[in-house]
């Protein structure tokens, strides 16, 4: 059996979820009694077969509604392999400590180009960096202390996951001295990012190699589900640097995500927070651990 799980952002309406049924029924889906994951706010609907056709019904019907598809015996993950910047928190540092040298319009033009997937994504971290030489270190720990922000749903996630027997994993294609206070903050188990070099107090232009990349990701999901079912692992993120590992992981998920990522991911998450992949595993809020 599958699952479509609805998730509304701003109240689910039973009329809603009687015409997803409808809309399954109507592709040869063959849907079964559906039921509130939590009421007003997430709903499963069972159903048979296809679940390409069940997606193609569904998603991007319903108002500020986000639709996740899968099998239901394996929908209660078992590892998460999550992306940071935009993803885990709700900005991109390298262009906040842009900011502090002020050249912040030049860096994240490059930042966004790179995560739409225009630009080769070790080389355009390499150029960025490089224009940071010389700022100071005490710039990296004033930016995560100003900017850094926490994406709502982060720790309801890692933690309820943590809680109920998952491994959980922070990779980032940025910066350990942001990625390691941020995974200890949310509840990681581990995270694994890229080492800026410093000398003398300062940036010195460079990071150390090798860089954390696409196929970092994809090979550190692929390790940490060695002899595990690959249908219960999860990878989030939103940049076209994740899409490997989206692209491996039993449920890959687009967060808020470029058009490229959104495009070739499992599931995506469009209108609420992180916590919608909660209800998408079948965890009520009673459930949830560290909201």
């Amino acid at each position: 059996m599958f699952i479509a799980t609805l998730i509304a952002a701003s109240g689910l309406g039973s009329s809603t979820v009687t015409e997803a049924y409808a809309r399954l029924a109507s592709v040869g889906c063959v849907p079964g009694d559906w039921r509130w994951v939590e009421e007003g706010e997430a709903a499963d609907i069972p159903f048979a077969s296809d679940p390409v056709a069940a997606r193609a019904a569904i998603e991007g019907m319903f108002s500020a509604t986000d639709i996740v598809v899968q099998a239901e015996e394996t929908r209660a993950k078992k590892l998460l392999v999550a992306d940071m910047d935009s993803t885990m928190i709700t900005v991109e540092c390298i262009d906040e400590l842009a900011d502090y040298a002020g050249i912040k319009p030049q860096i994240a033009e490059v930042t966004e180009r790179a995560m739409r997937g225009e630009l080769d994504f070790a080389a355009a971290l390499d150029a960025r960096v490089a224009l940071l030489a010389g700022l100071e270190e005490a710039m990296i720990d004033r930016c995560l202390a100003e900017r850094v922000t926490i994406m709502p749903g982060a720790k309801a996630l890692v933690r309820t996951m943590r809680a109920h027997g998952a491994t959980t994993i922070l990779v980032s294609g940025g910066f350990t001295r942001f990625a390691e206070p941020v995974a200890r903050e949310i509840g990681f188990d581990r995270a694994i990012a890229n080492t800026l070099d410093l000398a003398d107090g300062r940036l010195i232009g460079t990071v150390g190699k090798p860089i954390v990349d696409a196929a970092v990701k994809q090979a550190t999901l692929e390790a940490a589900a060695e002899g595990m079912d690959r249908a219960l692992t999860m990878a989030v993120g939103d940049g076209a640097n994740d899409l490997a590992m989206i692209g491996v992981a039993g449920l890959g998920v687009a967060y808020h995500a470029k058009p490229v990522v959104a495009a070739a991911a499992g599931a995506r998450i469009d209108h609420n927070d992180l916590s919608a992949l909660l209800f998408a595993q079948g965890y009520a809020r009673s459930e949830w651990v560290g909201e």
